[in-house]
């Protein structure tokens, strides 16, 4: 009976992270197509986006609500525990990436509405989105294979979002006094590179709860030499 019970407890903590993985595809393709709705236009990508939110919201509610199960019924030791909390914060990131995603389809319906044309100059945004969606996969990636030293690595990478969010953020100014009638399309890439540096955030957030599960240490806001020691330790 208690082996019985304790390969139940087995399967349900791995659905619960099947589940996670499965909130993090739906978000990748949610920013995806956010992203590309908004460089190409095209509307059917950006209402899909849009759309997509509603049901990554779902799965935080649905996936919280499994943790809470899992906590009452299983009273889990102190590893499974950590891997709870985990997955509880990683949840979190994920639905916030959902609604950067949302934010940023939302400014290309705006912009398709108001009949001006796409921003020129936005190939640094599309580079930018490219590191942040690669941030992303490789998370959930460490996450799925509970990777510390793979997670070390992703947490490296944040930095250089950082570096091209403030490059952006400088062309921006320099067209804007150059120019002023490009101001109201600068700040709507503004904000949109912003949203962007906010999921390199989110994804750098999940690969520091994979290495909190694997080496049961808490590296947030620890410098990034000593996060790699820790990971590889």
């Amino acid at each position: 009976m208690t082996e019985h019970i304790s390969k139940q407890y087995d399967q349900d903590l791995e659905a619960i992270r099947s589940r996670t993985l499965q909130m993090g595809g739906l978000v990748e393709s949610q920013i995806r197509g956010a992203v590309a709705g908004y460089l190409d236009g095209d509307a059917d990508r950006i209402e899909q986006a849009i759309a997509a939110d509603a049901r990554v919201n779902e799965l935080e509610i649905a996936i919280d609500d499994d943790l809470r199960q899992v906590i009452v019924r299983r009273q889990p030791a102190a590893s499974d525990l950590r891997l709870i909390m985990a997955v509880s914060k990683t949840v979190t990131d994920l639905e916030r990436i959902g609604d950067e995603a949302a934010k940023i389809a939302r400014m290309a319906r705006e912009l398709g509405a108001s009949g001006r044309k796409q921003p020129a100059r936005l190939a640094p945004v599309n580079h930018v989105a490219e590191i942040a969606i690669g941030m992303l996969r490789k998370s959930l990636d460490a996450f799925a294979r509970l990777d510390a030293a793979a997670a070390a690595n992703i947490i490296g990478e944040d930095a250089s979002i950082d570096n091209e969010f403030h490059s952006i953020m400088r062309q921006l100014i320099t067209h804007m006094m150059e120019d002023p009638r490009t101001i109201t399309t600068s700040i709507n890439i503004v904000w949109v590179a912003k949203a962007i540096e906010r999921i390199g955030d989110h994804a750098k957030n999940i690969a520091e709860q994979v290495i909190y599960i694997v080496k049961g240490r808490d590296v947030r806001h620890t410098p990034l030499a000593e996060v790699q020691r820790e990971a590889l330790g």
